[in-house]
């Protein structure tokens, strides 16, 4: 569940920047104490010591920002295939067909292609979410990425999770992978897809046939991060 600091730090950065004509009065070291001071801010409440995970699919397209003022954060990177990814998206939409979506605009007179479209075109949250990723995984800041697979975590939860604590260097904690509960619904309520972000039960891998004409599927059927040709930078994918 994508929290509200990305979306903060970002409007923060814009404000302090030449949208505004008096951004000349405010020095990149004001602008670094500032953004530095929201994220204290924000996380006061966390014991200093603590390891806070922050969940946003624009972290990655702001890592030269974080790794200047946060020198030893580290960015998870969850990784589908997007077609599967669209496919999921899709399999709520049409299991609410009597309501219209926030992601769409409240536009209840569209289909797949239009939906695909909207989530893969300019604007498209798919599409925003793969470029932040390739941003960060091509750039110099890519040694701060660890990637873990859906396809991994779904088929080997704990042995995944285990790497993962070993590649952040972070002790091990115990996880009960048979009884994962999590439901946001308001928010999905909100949205116009009540149950979208539940999940309830086992960790397991479920098998199906997509619902997207075969087109739309092979169109985004692209997981770069497998290829060892598409990974000059050596990034972890677990």
């Amino acid at each position: 569940m994508t929290g509200p600091l990305a979306d903060l730090f970002t409007q923060l950065v814009r404000g302090m920047s030449g949208a505004i004509d008096t951004s000349i009065f405010i020095s990149d070291a004001q602008r670094r104490r500032i953004l530095t001071s929201l994220v204290a801010a924000f996380y006061e409440d966390a014991a200093r010591d603590a390891v806070v995970f922050d969940t946003s699919r624009s972290w990655c397209a702001m890592l030269p920002a974080i790794a200047e003022l946060f020198p030893d954060s580290r960015v998870i990177c969850c990784v589908r295939n997007p077609a599967w990814v669209l496919d999921s998206i899709e399999r709520h939409v049409q299991r609410n067909p009597f309501g219209a979506q926030k992601m769409f605009s409240w536009d209840s007179k569209g289909n797949v292609y239009s939906r695909i479209e909207a989530l893969t075109g300019k604007d498209g949250f798919v599409k925003k979410s793969i470029g932040n990723f390739r941003q960060a995984w091509f750039s110099e800041q890519a040694s701060r990425l660890t990637v873990v697979r859906y396809d991994s975590l779904t088929r080997k939860p704990a042995e995944t999770i285990a790497r993962l604590y070993e590649a952040l260097g972070e002790p091990q904690f115990e996880h009960d992978f048979t009884n994962v509960e999590y439901d946001e619904p308001k928010y999905d309520e909100a949205m116009g897809l009540p149950g979208f972000h539940r999940v309830s039960g086992p960790v397991r891998t479920n098998s199906r046939e997509t619902i997207l004409p075969p087109e739309l599927f092979r169109q985004n059927d692209n997981c770069f991060w497998d290829d060892p040709g598409q990974n000059p930078r050596h990034v972890e994918v677990l």
